[in-house]
């Protein structure tokens, strides 16, 4: 394609001499605006570039998944191809299937875009129970994590349609305050070691990094999940409201990620069903320029996954999600604690003007 040009035509000053400049003034004002414009987008964008990594990804027609060595992808358990999606459970009750990336990861900085689609007869509440994105060390392993094994290594994107907590509203009224209930379809990611259990009838509350409030079920246009790792920062966003733009769900810093993982996505049924249907899964490899200090500080190998700070984060939920009675009794602390200071400051009170009083006589 040869490259388009565009020229400016201007209108030359009558005299050589009288040509009118810049004052030196607004040169320095323009150059420090450019190095503040520049710094801000480098910050924002981290002079970022993406690369479609086909090899990772999963996309329509779905050449030769599922067949023994003719696809990066790995079929399991109830999932189906059909022309349209890779379907991990059909609508059905007791069903779990799942799709397995064959090849390692091994990129530093990465992006998965996942175009999904939940849908069923169930009405609310009467459906689930959920698909799972993963990262992990581990794969072609059936469990109780929506459809994927307990105790995994690696990172775990769930989209849970079923509130197994919160299912009694007596129940959720008592844990949580109304601020902290969840509605659910909800979002969250969890980092495992290999030892950390996933609390399926508390809905992972106790290990999550957080997460967001999706209603994904039943809607005729597309949805999708975004996920990046980046400098050790893992950042969730969702599009759900067919407006093709995303909405921050999760942002946190500080998470430690090993190379040479696999991807894969899964789903699982129960006494409640849905179709869980997989479009797309696109990873782009990002390429970021970094500083030395940067360079320096990712220099160290990761083995384990980990989050920093992680025991912090937790106190932070914990904190955001006191309950009911537990304000209660900080309440009734609080208003005791206050009666006694009075009391007390009373009590001096009255000895500093009953001596004071005693002077005069």
């Amino acid at each position: 394609m040869a490259a388009v040009s565009r020229s400016c035509h201007y209108r030359e000053a009558k005299s050589p001499f009288r040509r009118k400049t810049m004052p030196f003034k607004s040169y320095w004002t323009l150059a420090f605006l450019v190095c503040i414009a520049k710094l801000c987008f480098a910050e924002d964008d981290h002079e970022m570039e993406e690369f479609l990594k086909r090899e990772f990804s999963l996309s329509k027609p779905y050449q030769g998944v599922g067949s023994l060595g003719s696809s990066h992808w790995e079929l399991m358990g109830d999932s189906m191809v059909t022309t349209d999606q890779v379907r991990l459970t059909p609508d059905m009750q007791s069903r779990q299937g799942a799709v397995w990336s064959r090849i390692p990861c091994h990129l530093k900085d990465w992006e998965m875009q996942v175009h999904f689609k939940i849908h069923g007869q169930g009405k609310k509440n009467l459906n689930g129970d959920g698909l799972a994105i993963w990262y992990t060390k581990e794969r072609m392993q059936k469990g109780p994590v929506f459809g994927n094994m307990d105790n995994f290594t690696g990172l775990g994107v769930f989209v849970d349609t079923y509130p197994n907590e919160e299912k009694q509203l007596e129940a959720q009224k008592k844990r949580y305050t109304p601020r902290t209930q969840r509605i659910f379809p909800f979002v969250l990611a969890m980092v495992g070691n290999g030892t950390v259990s996933y609390d399926h009838d508390r809905d992972g509350r106790p290990t999550e990094l957080g997460g967001c409030t999706a209603m994904v079920r039943n809607l005729k246009h597309d949805t999708f999940l975004f996920i990046r790792y980046i400098r050790r920062r893992l950042t969730i966003m969702i599009d759900i409201d067919g407006q093709h733009e995303w909405r921050d769900c999760l942002d946190i810093p500080g998470v430690r990620l090993p190379q040479g993982y696999y991807f894969g996505a899964t789903a699982i049924t129960g006494d409640l069903s849905d179709n869980h249907d997989i479009i797309s899964l696109k990873l782009y490899q990002l390429t970021v320029l970094r500083s030395k200090q940067e360079e320096e500080e990712e220099e160290e190998e990761i083995t384990i996954p980990s989050v920093d700070n992680f025991e912090l984060l937790r106190l932070g939920q914990t904190e955001e999600g006191m309950s009911g009675v537990a304000i209660f009794f900080t309440v009734l602390f609080s208003m005791l604690g206050c009666i006694f200071l009075i009391v007390i400051g009373l009590v001096v009170y009255s000895h500093w003007s009953e001596s004071r009083r005693k002077r005069f006589y």
